[in-house]
């Protein structure tokens, strides 16, 4: 049996706590209600976006993994990617956070 939390109500909850730690975030692109599979692009004090999509692993968990890093050279090419991301799969949330080490809200959304 799947346990898994929604999609909405965990976007909800990372929106919520990104902002309790005086941050922000924002949806980008909403996917699926319930089954939707989540991107979180993360900013920080003009560095370079990062993008941190789930994989599946062998032992049955499901973490966020950093996939893109944005090449400050050719920023434009890192939006085109997260952008045909979610033309690939249009159930997908693209959820964007600016926080002060953003990663570790990326760690928190796992399984």
């Amino acid at each position: 049996m799947d346990a898994r939390l929604p999609a909405h109500l965990e976007v909800s909850g990372l929106i919520r706590a990104v902002q309790a730690a005086g941050g922000f975030a924002t949806v980008l692109s909403k996917g699926e209600r319930d089954a939707g599979t989540i991107l979180i692009v993360t900013l920080e004090r003009g560095g370079p976006a990062r993008l941190y999509e789930r994989m599946p692993h062998l032992d049955d968990t499901r973490s966020f993994e950093l996939t893109r890093e944005q090449d400050l050279e050719n920023p434009h090419a890192f939006d085109e990617y997260v952008h045909r991301r979610g033309e690939q799969d249009p159930d997908c949330w693209i959820v964007e956070l600016d926080v002060a080490h953003p990663e570790r809200f990326a760690a928190l959304q796992h399984k």
